[in-house]
């Protein structure tokens, strides 16, 4: 069975934790499925110049055409996009930048027997227009924000939906995003939830105080991962550690929003309690889960956060907001709690809750180890399976 991964979440040799999930995903099929072979398109938009001045677009045109991940082969063409006023013609555009490359493999050494599309708009609407051209089946996963978000655009919303609509099937990594696609009106019984799992091998446990020891942390110790932006809520918990004078946190991540993070901290005069991390390696980041005391997540919106499931497999209990997919990932009081709202008392409501109870760490690990990726990956390759190899109908008379 040949796939070809189509989505521009992917790592890179610039943007090494871009989209890891969607590699993991992957990764884990090819393992329990060494019968898949598996080639990645990850398209990069388009720019003239590599200069730094250019930000983040001089390093997406250093991306590097072809590259190897793990034994897997990466393409990254490039597509014609327009800045803030292109979203509307964004898949279209993908999907003419990308129309030769996926005809260059078909005549040559990968004719793939169909399209494995991450991320709904706007690859999985581009998925599918090159799906019909090429007579590809294509099965299209939605995430988080391509369902929650992006169809409040009212053009993105019907590309997404024909998209939906053309697509041998789609996933969604939790159920609430399911029922989300449902009530916008595609069709339920082509919509499978396959949710995300964690690597238990790589995020486990570790020597607690030989860590923390080696990352400086002393006393309660909490900590905020994820991207520096507004809808992750690490304001929020700044704000709240006004009221937690016995905590530490450390937030860990890049972005636009350092700024107004940094401002915050001094706004609320906890300089003394709190520290910024850069975003750090992953084989860095599961020494932060291994050492902290505990996490929290205070996002408005998520599609099945994968740091929750990362800090339990290290035994490290969460705090999060209940929102979308969460409340599936957290449902027992070894994995941690769950707030009813997004604002500083409640997360210091909720901090205080899980440590008057604070789980046994081992429980922590137990909890997370029944998101194997095994059930994933078996419902990935018997999806990938009905779809390339119908039952064949009985033949009548």
């Amino acid at each position: 069975m040949k796939i070809l991964t189509f989505t521009s979440l992917y790592p890179n040799a610039e943007f090494p934790t871009n989209g890891i999930f969607v590699e993991t995903r992957l990764r884990q099929l090819r393992a329990h499925y060494p019968e898949v072979e598996s080639l990645v398109v990850a398209p990069v938009p388009w720019f003239p110049s590599t200069h730094a001045r250019f930000g983040q677009y001089a390093r997406m045109a250093k991306v590097p055409e072809d590259e190897e991940r793990g034994g897997v082969r990466i393409l990254h063409p490039r597509y014609p996009l327009i800045p803030k006023i292109g979203m509307s013609l964004a898949p279209y555009l993908m999907a003419w930048g990308l129309a030769p490359v996926l005809r260059r493999l078909i005549k040559g050494d990968f004719n793939f027997d169909l399209i494995d599309a991450h991320y709904y708009y706007p690859d999985g609407v581009a998925a599918a227009l090159l799906g019909r051209k090429f007579g590809k089946p294509v099965v299209i996963t939605g995430r988080g924000t391509d369902i929650h978000s992006i169809p409040a655009h009212r053009i993105p919303r019907a590309l997404l939906l024909n998209a939906a609509r053309d697509a041998a099937a789609s996933i969604t990594v939790a159920a609430a995003l399911k029922t989300e696609m449902v009530r916008l009106g595609a069709q339920a019984d082509k919509i499978h939830v396959l949710r995300n799992g964690v690597d238990l091998e790589f995020f486990c446990p570790q020597e607690r105080e030989s860590i923390r020891s080696q990352l400086g942390m002393s006393g309660k110790t909490l900590i905020s991962v994820g991207n520096l932006t507004e809808l992750k809520g690490h304001h929020l918990i700044i704000e709240a550690m006004a009221a937690l004078s016995d905590y530490r946190l450390l937030v860990i991540g890049s972005g636009g929003y350092e700024h107004t993070l940094r401002a915050a901290v001094q706004a609320h005069a906890v300089g003394d309690r709190v520290k910024l991390i850069p975003r750090v390696s992953q084989q860095a980041l599961r020494e932060y889960y291994a050492g902290a005391d505990a996490l929290i997540l205070a996002s408005s919106r998520e599609g099945w956060a994968n740091v929750l499931l990362e800090s339990m497999a290290c035994g490290t209990p969460v705090i999060a907001t209940r929102i979308w997919g969460t409340p599936e990932v957290v449902t027992e009081p070894e994995a941690g709690v769950l707030i009813p709202q997004r604002d500083a008392a409640a997360i210091v409501a909720g901090v205080r809750a899980l440590f008057e109870r604070y789980p046994d760490r081992t429980a922590t690990r137990r909890y997370a180890e029944r998101f194997n990726w095994r059930e994933t990956s078996d419902g990935q390759m018997a999806l990938f399976r009905a779809i390339l190899q119908p039952p064949r109908r009985a033949l009548v008379g």
